[in-house]
């Protein structure tokens, strides 16, 4: 419903075939933004760093494909998305590469290749496992955090700047953004990133809440 309702408000669209949806976030609930953009009939591209995360919802059938490879999954969401294909790409790796690579191709080509974009990696709890930085492997990562968790923090909000960086790119072009609750922009705003709602009090996004503006 939210990938619904969200086409419907953003895209002015009841049919999102040939329309591409990019997240994060395949552990927990948010396993099933994989099978939301199937039966939406959309197609969904979703970032995960765990590999044991991402071959457990593949084996559990949320995914239709996973790929660690970023040129695959671009050439995979090309032609689905030329042929109005459903379909669930899981990516293995950090979706800050995933963001700027969809950033790269739009200004390298001029084509907008992502058309809803969400996150759902676990910021309510950034420093502890819920949010891994796109500087170092997945591996790296937990190295870091269990012998230096302030550099660990530090990494983390530069990536989060990196990511709200092309997702603005991005939405500016054309592409629509939402929070889905994870704390995502909240703490993005906390490591300087631009995610303020011009205008605005300090409390309101440039990003809209799934809960107020999508679901209610």
């Amino acid at each position: 419903l939210t990938v619904l309702n969200a086409g419907r408000r953003y895209l002015k669209v009841e049919d999102l075939s040939g329309k591409v949806f990019v997240t994060s976030g395949l552990g927990g609930m948010s396993g099933a933004q994989a099978k939301a953009a199937v039966i939406a009939g959309c197609v969904g591209v979703i970032a995960e760093v765990d590999e044991a995360a991402l071959l457990k919802r593949y084996k559990q059938g949320w995914l239709m494909e996973i790929s660690n490879n970023l040129d695959h999954c671009i050439a995979r969401l090309r032609d689905a998305r030329k042929n109005k294909m459903a379909l669930s790409l899981g990516y293995h790796g950090n979706v800050v590469d995933l963001w700027e690579r969809l950033l790269y191709e739009l200004d390298t080509t001029g084509e907008l290749l992502v058309d809803l974009g969400s996150d759902q990696t676990s910021c309510h709890n950034p420093f502890s496992g819920g949010y891994y930085p796109v500087q170092l492997s997945f591996e790296e990562a937990k190295q870091l955090l269990s012998t230096s968790p302030g550099k660990f923090r530090t990494l983390v909000q530069e990536s989060l700047r990196r990511q709200v960086a092309a997702i603005n790119r991005l939405a500016d072009k054309g592409m629509f953004f939402w929070d889905y609750g994870n704390a995502f922009l909240l703490e993005a705003q906390r490591a300087g990133a631009d995610v303020e709602k011009r205008g605005a009090n300090k409390t309101e996004f440039r990003y809209p809440s799934y809960v107020q503006h999508i679901m209610g």
